[in-house]
């Protein structure tokens, strides 16, 4: 009796130990290489059992049972968060929880840069994957650009409110900083005059001087002539694909700085972060016009007779690429 009691237990422990080295392997385990990413939803209000069950449903794990026991044993009794995951079949016990109890759900990205215009940020989102229900194309100049995260099933309109309520608050936080250098008098024309700013430059080192210019002649009551004014009735922000016409300089949208003093009627994209602290806090110059250096950059000049010798220069550099 006592032989066989000692075989029992021997095999009893032995049997202890080749589980809590299958629970070890299968807690720090990882998914093989190539292994088939599926999705899994934990809906609201998931037991740590009902959540094994729809993983070792979906073939994440391959138990359940022993995933709850590992979890019981080693992860702790934080609870399972709801949401849609997705993991690698095969992935390790211990990452497989830890995403569940972080919460750190499938999420999606969409990229909207500094300066795209209204229907564009339209086209992006009813174009953008598991995303849901339809959106209207947004007032011009109140989304703030920025990559937005969003989760698959949310509704468009949901996602757009979050990008105008970012406009809105990072206004807000930029509009109680501004300099009294500023030209702009309501957070409105702040919107306004750096759209005009993000059309004109890409170069991020040029904002604030750009600013500077466009606020010099504010102040002096010159017109602001900025090109993309003109462009943006004719297309809504869209690339023109062509040169400006002499006709459309002339024609009076509401828009057009070429013929009407100070700023258009309403913005020309939609402004970046930096664009609208540019605005806010131009660059101290005296610099009036401006002109493309072939860089990417501009030429500064604070006479009109320097800005047309700035203005030969860029034609002579156009002609020697064969672009006149």
């Amino acid at each position: 009796m006592r032989r066989l009691l000692a075989a029992a237990l021997v095999a009893l422990v032995a049997a202890g130990l080749l589980l809590a080295l299958d629970l070890r392997r299968r807690w720090l385990g990882e998914a093989p290489p190539g292994a088939a990413t599926v999705e899994v939803e934990i809906p609201r209000g998931a037991s740590l059992a009902s959540a094994a069950a729809r993983l070792e449903a979906a073939g994440v794990i391959d138990s359940a049972a022993r995933f709850r026991l590992a979890a019981r044993l080693l992860g702790g009794n934080r609870p399972v968060r709801y949401g849609l995951y997705a993991f690698p079949v095969g992935t390790g016990y211990a990452r497989v929880l830890e995403a569940l109890q972080k919460g750190e759900v499938l999420t999606l990205f969409l990229a909207i840069p500094e300066g795209l215009p209204a229907v564009l940020v339209h086209e992006r989102l009813m174009a953008a994957p598991r995303l849901t229900g339809t959106v209207d194309v947004p007032a011009e100049g109140s989304v703030l650009p920025a990559t937005w995260d969003y989760r698959p099933g949310e509704m468009r309109a949901a996602l757009l409110a979050r990008m105008q309520k970012g406009m809105a608050t990072a206004l807000a936080e930029l509009w109680a900083r501004r300099s009294p250098a500023a030209a702009v008098r309501t957070p409105e024309e702040a919107v306004i005059l750096a759209s005009i700013v993000e059309k004109e430059t890409a170069v991020p080192g040029e904002r604030r001087r750009v600013a500077g210019l466009y606020t010099n002649r504010l102040k002096a009551g010159m017109k602001l002539e900025a090109d993309p004014t003109v462009i943006y009735p004719i297309t809504r922000g869209r690339p023109l694909g062509r040169r400006i016409r002499a006709s459309e300089l002339r024609a009076d949208t509401g828009w057009n700085t070429y013929v009407r003093l100070g700023l258009p009627k309403g913005p020309i994209a939609n402004p970046g972060r930096a664009s609208l602290a540019a605005v806010l806090d131009p660059e101290p110059h005296d610099f009036l016009f401006m002109v493309a250096d072939g860089s990417g950059g501009h030429a500064f000049a604070r006479t009109y007779a320097e800005h047309r010798a700035n203005v030969e220069r860029w034609y002579a550099l156009r002609r020697a690429r064969g672009e006149m």
